[in-house]
């Protein structure tokens, strides 16, 4: 995505554009992808930039408070960053710690349980755990 592009997302989430928060949109908007926070510290560094680990933690955060990028918890301490906001569920190898999209379609439920009195229902996600088949030698 261009720099433009990429200010104009910023804006149209109510983001103001400093040069950290570009950097990091940059990297998680160049294509659709799952990145933590490490990842995208990792790649900042790789590129000499000096961004804090605090500043791409707060950025994240605002960043999915926006709506710019969704949160994916995939265990109590591992987080993933997602640049597909669209409706769509994951699923979540636990062995190669590998993040993958399942389209929204392909999943359906015959009937969902009734809503607490007094909410209404915000989304539905699905999160599936896979992992490695281990080979039978």
């Amino acid at each position: 995505m261009t720099r433009s592009g990429v200010l104009s997302l910023l804006e149209e989430h109510g983001i103001m554009p400093t040069p950290q928060r570009l950097k990091i949109a940059s990297i998680l908007l160049e294509r659709p992808q799952h990145l933590s926070a490490d990842d995208i510290l990792g790649r900042l560094r790789t590129s000499r930039e000096r961004v804090s680990k605090a500043t791409v933690y707060n950025t994240l955060n605002l960043f999915s408070e926006r709506g710019l990028v969704r949160e994916v918890m995939v265990d109590p301490v591992r987080k993933f960053y997602d640049s597909t906001t669209h409706p769509h569920h994951h699923f979540y190898n636990v062995d190669s710690g590998e993040l993958s999209d399942i389209p929204d379609a392909e999943v359906s439920f015959r009937e969902l349980p009734q809503l607490p009195e007094g909410t209404e229902r915000e989304s539905v996600e699905v999160l599936i755990r896979v992992r490695d088949r281990k080979s039978s030698s």
